[in-house]
């Protein structure tokens, strides 16, 4: 069995787990349908594909109608999503079968989430990289959000690869490690994952098991507090002062 499905990003809402409050994000995790399975004599590795989710079949391309056609035996629907997931061995599936998030995953595993972060579009390096922008004084009052000097003079009279400037911010596939499934929605098909994820609501995203873990691990301990009690004066620390108070008095 593989370790690893496609989901969908819902919304973000919190839950507790005893006492400590944690931030979740619900996805709609499965269920996956077989669509192809590479075999290592074949295609040098082993590999499942994944269907997701579900289109009309007019909205589908021949060739890809004919790629899904033994997975899809009605005719009708076509796979919205199709993503190949990777096997060290020769996985125990067969085209057309039904994977569902609960043959995988319950709660308390450790996962990790894959997706895409939300577009921006074109924006300025104090944006995009957090440049602090130039001085605001000695005559550069058009300079605040500016990068500065980008490169050399005669040598090597050019502007090094990579450098750090103006240009599209987002849309970038980023992984998330060390998740935990907090909760578990049998009847909608959700789990609850601690903290955010990449992407928008409705968002593709992929979720991958790493090891199974418990719910305990998202308890914070709350601080010691050490209350310090006053010691009561003993009977000859009173009666010292009552001596001392007559002195006064005579």
């Amino acid at each position: 069995m593989i370790n690893t499905l496609l989901g969908l990003k819902e919304k973000m809402s919190h839950t507790f787990v005893e006492t400590t409050r944690v931030p979740i994000t619900w996805i709609k995790l499965g269920p996956c349908v077989v669509t192809q399975i590479k075999s290592e004599k074949k295609d040098g590795y082993w590999s499942v594909q994944l269907g997701f989710e579900e289109k009309r079949i007019k909205n589908v391309t021949k060739p890809i109608q004919g790629h899904i056609k033994a997975a899809y035996k009605d005719g009708k629907k076509a796979a919205r999503f199709l993503r190949e997931v990777k096997s060290y061995k020769e996985p125990d599936l067969k085209v057309g079968d039904i994977i569902s998030f609960s043959d995988i995953f319950k709660k308390g595993d450790v996962v990790s989430v894959t997706g895409k972060t939300k577009g921006k579009g074109f924006a300025g390096v104090v944006k995009r990289w957090r440049f602090a922008g130039g001085p605001r004084t000695h005559g550069q009052s058009d300079r605040e959000r500016a990068p500065g000097s980008i490169g050399q003079r005669t040598t090597p009279g050019r502007v090094y690869k990579g450098k750090r400037m103006a240009g599209r911010m987002g849309q970038n596939r980023i992984t998330i490690k060390n998740l935990i499934i907090a909760d578990v929605d049998k009847e909608k098909g959700w789990v609850a994952i601690s903290g955010s994820i990449p992407g928008s609501t409705g968002d593709l995203v992929i979720i991958h098991k790493i090891a199974e873990g418990k719910l305990e691990e998202l308890v914070e301990e709350a601080p010691k507090v050490e209350i310090q009690q006053e010691e009561e004066p003993s009977d000859k620390d009173t009666k010292q002062v009552e001596v001392k108070q007559e002195e006064v008095k005579n």
